[in-house]
C-alpha cells in the first residue's frame, strides 16, 4: 500500500463536532416525530439516547482514542476486539447499507434545491428534452454522485470544510428557529399552539396511527435510528491532529448537544404548530413536513407582529426557501463525509492484499481515490437502473431500501457485542476509558446490545404484524444476502493465503 501519501493531520476538535453533527443531527427528524407522535415524541428521544446513543457514543470514544492512528474506522474497532472475520462481514454489511443510502440520497438532494427556489417541493413537475421528472432527476443525481467523488477525492481538507459550513448552516437555521419560536411563544402571552394537558401530552401520541402499542414501538425504533451515523466518523481518526484527545470529547460533546437539541426542538414546534391545525391536513407528507412547519412558523411570527396576510404568508414561504437552502448544504456535508469515511473503513482496513494494489493505492491528497471512483461507478449504474428503468426499477428500489434498512444497524450490534472483549483486553492500550467498573461496563453494554436486537427484531417483524409479507421477506433476506457475501468474499481470501502459506512451506 501507498503510505507515502498518508492523510494529512487537519481535522480539529471543532471540525470532527460539525463532521459528527452533519452525519447524525437531521433537523428533518424533529419535523418528522412531530408529525408521528407530537410532543409525546420527546420522551422517546430521551430514552434513545440514554439507552442507546449515549452509552454507545462513550464505547465509540474508547475505541476511537486505542486505534487513534489505524486507518480503517470500525473495521480496525472490530478486528482490534473480536477478529478479523467478523469484522469484514460486519463493516461490508454497513457498506453495502450505504451504497443503497447514497442512491436513495442523491434523488431526494433535489427536494431541498427545489424549495430554496420556488418556496414549496417542484421536482415533480421537472422534465426536459422529452424526459420524465423521474429520469431527469435520475441525471442530476449521476452528475451529483461525480461531483461529490471528484471533490471529496482532493483531501480529507475538502471534506472537512464542507462539513464545517454544513455544522455552521444547522446551527444558523437552529438558532432562527429558537428565537423565532421563543417570540411566537412571549407574544402569544405563553400559550403554546399546541394545547399541554400536563403530563398526558408528553405520553399519549397526537397521531391516532402512533396511538397503538404497535405504533409507538415502531416510534421508538425510528428514534433509536435516528442518532446512527456516529460510526462512519471513526474511520478520520489518522486525519485527527490530537486524536487520543480529542477523539472522546468530540464524541461526548456532540452526543450531548445532539441529544439536547432534538428534544428542545421537538418541544418548540409544540410553540407554532397546533397538531391538528397544521400536520393532520391532507397535503403534509413525510417529504415535505419539514417546510410545511417552517412556513406556518413564519406565518405564525408574521401575524404575531401585525404583518398582513399576504405578507405573513410570504415571510413563511421565504423560510421555507431558507430551510431548503439549509437542508441542501447539510446533505452535501453528510455526502461528503458517507461517500469517503465507510469505503475507507472497509477498504484501507481489511488486509492489504485482500485487493489489488490499484483499488488501496492513496492519490497524493492521502485519498483512497480509485476506490472512490469505483464506488461512484458501482452507485451511478444503481440510480441509472432505478430511475430510468420504470416501474420494475422503483420495485427494485423499494426492496433495495428494505435490504438496508436493518444492514445499516447490525454493525452496531458487532462493535456493541465486541466492546466487553475489548474493554477486558489488557494488551490494547487505552488513552480514554470510560467504563472503569466491570459491572457497569457488562450491564450497560448487556442493556445497549438488547435495546439494539429488540430494535432491528422488530424492524423484521413489523412488515409481518401488518401483513406486508413481501417487504417483510426482503428486510429479513437485506443482512442475511449482504453477511452471506461478505462471508463468502473472506472464506475465498483465506482459502488463497492458506494455499499462500502452504506454498511457501513447501517450498
Amino acid at each position: 500500500m501507498n503510505d507515502g501519501n498518508a492523510p494529512k493531520k487537519t481535522i480539529t476538535l471543532f471540525g470532527l463536532i460539525m463532521m459528527i453533527f452533519t452525519a447524525i443531527f437531521g433537523f428533518a427528524n424533529t419535523t418528522v416525530a412531530y408529525e408521528q407522535m407530537g410532543l409525546a415524541s420527546i420522551i422517546w428521544y430521551v430514552f434513545a439516547a440514554l439507552f442507546f446513543f449515549l452509552p454507545v457514543g462513550f464505547m465509540m470514544a474508547e475505541y476511537g482514542s486505542a486505534f487513534n492512528e489505524a486507518k480503517g474506522g470500525i473495521y480496525s474497532w472490530i478486528d482490534g476486539a473480536v477478529g478479523a472475520k467478523w469484522a469484514f462481514i460486519g463493516t461490508f454489511m454497513w457498506l453495502a447499507s450505504w451504497e443503497v443510502w447514497l442512491v436513495s440520497t442523491s434523488s431526494k438532494v433535489w427536494i431541498p434545491l427545489s424549495t430554496m427556489f420556488a418556496g414549496h417541493d417542484t421536482t415533480q413537475t421537472w422534465g426536459m428534452f422529452g424526459l420524465s421528472a423521474t429520469q431527469v432527476i435520475g441525471i442530476l443525481a449521476v452528475l451529483w454522485i461525480i461531483f461529490v467523488t471528484f471533490t471529496a477525492s482532493q483531501g480529507m481538507d475538502k471534506i472537512s470544510k464542507v462539513s464545517n459550513f454544513g455544522g455552521i448552516m444547522t446551527i444558523t437555521l437552529n438558532g432562527i428557529f429558537f428565537i423565532l419560536s421563543l417570540a411566537v411563544l412571549f407574544m402569544s402571552g405563553f400559550h403554546t399552539a399546541e394545547p399541554i394537558h400536563g403530563l398526558d401530552t408528553f405520553i399519549h401520541s397526537a397521531n391516532p396511527a402512533f396511538a397503538s402499542p404497535i405504533g409507538m414501538v415502531s416510534f421508538i425504533v425510528y428514534a433509536i435510528f435516528a442518532y446512527g451515523g456516529m460510526e462512519s466518523v471513526g474511520g478520520v481518526t489518522d486525519s485527527m491532529k490530537h486524536p487520543k484527545k480529542d477523539f472522546p470529547r468530540g464524541v461526548l460533546i456532540s452526543a450531548g448537544i445532539i441529544t439536547l437539541l432534538y428534544s428542545l426542538t421537538i418541544l418548540c414546534w409544540g410553540m407554532s404548530a397546533n397538531w391538528n391545525a397544521v400536520v393532520a391536513k391532507g397535503n403534509v407528507n413525510l417529504g415535505n413536513i419539514t417546510y410545511v412547519m417552517m412556513s406556518n412558523l413564519g406565518y405564525t411570527f408574521g401575524t404575531h407582529i401585525g404583518l398582513g396576510s399576504a405578507a405573513a404568508i410570504t415571510l413563511g414561504e421565504w423560510l421555507a426557501r431558507f430551510t431548503g437552502f439549509d437542508m441542501f448544504i447539510l446533505y452535501m456535508g453528510a455526502f461528503f463525509v458517507l461517500i469517503y469515511s465507510p469505503l475507507k473503513s472497509f477498504v484501507l482496513g481489511t488486509p492489504k492484499d485482500f485487493w489489488p494494489e490499484k483499488v488501496t493505492k492513496l492519490n497524493k491528497h492521502g485519498m483512497p481515490a480509485n476506490a472512490m471512483w469505483i464506488q461512484a461507478a458501482v452507485v451511478i449504474v444503481l440510480i441509472l437502473i432505478v430511475d430510468m428503468g420504470g416501474k420494475n426499477a422503483k420495485a427494485l428500489y423499494n426492496i433495495l431500501t428494505l435490504m438496508a434498512n436493518v444492514s445499516t444497524t447490525v454493525p452496531y450490534l458487532f462493535l456493541v457485542g465486541a466492546y466487553p472483549f475489548f474493554n477486558m483486553n489488557k494488551d490494547i492500550e487505552k488513552p480514554y476509558l470510560f467504563y472503569k467498573n466491570k459491572k457497569i461496563m457488562w450491564t450497560v453494554s448487556t442493556i445497549v446490545f438488547l435495546v439494539l436486537a429488540f430494535a432491528i427484531i422488530f424492524t423484521l417483524v413489523q412488515p409481518i404484524m401488518e401483513g406486508s409479507y413481501t417487504d417483510a421477506l426482503w428486510t429479513i433476506i437485506g443482512p442475511v444476502v449482504f453477511g452471506l457475501v461478505g462471508f463468502t468474499l473472506y472464506a475465498r481470501y483465506e482459502h488463497k493465503e492458506n494455499k499462500r502459506v502452504n506454498s511457501e512451506v513447501t517450498d
